[in-house]
């Protein structure tokens, strides 16, 4: 495999970024296979969370070594704490991600742009970025993977638990999303449930999901509602719970299953 680090501009930011890629390489150094080369590879965005940056990947994983026979190219970009949106008071994080990185990544690499050939992973903030971009734009990825995170639940556990938002969280929440409390956002931009729902009403091809929750992970209950209610529509959709936490222990255990999911999907 090549690894680059990429520092570029973008315009929808108006500042320099940076990405890690993977681009498959033929030939490989000792203990590792390599793949054909071919004209345009099939492509995975991986997202990161809440607490990390477009590195996390390559530093907790072995990802470039998962993907080595795989003829995949992985990009792992940068988001900071934008929940993969256009904030509300901040740079709109969402066009950069779905529209502008893939043009821009298409223009310095071979990497397909056909819809068959895409497919956006994440975790924790990155899962809901997955499922975010993945659902709003399914004309252009076939395969979401979200790990250690769903919709925003609008059962209000805290009510139940008497915990109450962190004024640094309420802050968070303003600054991303203009409101103060995240179950404020159903049936907007943000839900995933309504943009799961608008899909089928305007009958488009829906993109098929694998999602995945250690049961040990205090985001569990959140991927188990969003669970149940994937479960009742016609999406592709599967839901699986391991042994874990909210952790890279998980997180590197399921990127590989993720992995084997999506063999039937590369060309």
């Amino acid at each position: 495999m090549a690894l680059m680090h990429v520092d570029f501009f973008s315009n929808v930011l108006g500042l320099c970024c940076e990405a890690d890629v993977i681009l498959p390489q033929k030939t490989q150094g000792i203990g590792m296979e390599g793949s054909d080369t071919r004209s345009k590879y099939p492509v995975l965005w991986l997202l990161h969370g809440a607490s990390d940056d477009h590195t996390i990947w390559q530093r907790r994983t072995s990802i470039e070594r998962y993907v080595a026979d795989l003829g995949l190219a992985v990009v792992m970009p940068g988001a900071g704490l934008s929940y993969y949106t256009n904030m509300a008071y901040g740079p709109r994080y969402f066009d950069y991600i779905a529209e502008e990185l893939p043009e821009i990544m298409r223009g310095f690499f071979p990497i397909s742009d056909r819809r068959e050939d895409n497919f956006v992973c994440g975790l924790s903030m990155g899962g809901y970025g997955a499922m975010k971009i993945g659902l709003t734009k399914p004309e252009s990825y076939s395969a979401i993977g979200c790990f250690s995170a769903g919709n925003f639940s609008y059962r209000d556990v805290r009510k139940e638990t008497g915990t109450m938002l962190s004024a640094d969280r309420i802050k968070r929440n303003m600054l991303i999303f203009g409101v103060e409390d995240m179950l404020q956002l159903k049936n907007t931009e943000h839900d995933l449930f309504y943009l799961a729902e608008k899909n089928i009403k305007e009958e488009k091809t829906l993109p098929k999901i694998f999602h995945a929750c250690g049961n040990e992970d205090f985001l569990v209950e959140n991927a188990r509602v969003t669970a149940d209610w994937f479960k009742n529509t016609n999406y592709d959709y599967i839901y699986l719970e391991g042994p874990g936490a909210h952790t890279w222990e998980f997180w590197d255990e399921w990127i590989q299953k993720y992995l084997e999911w999506l063999k039937p999907n590369l060309r």
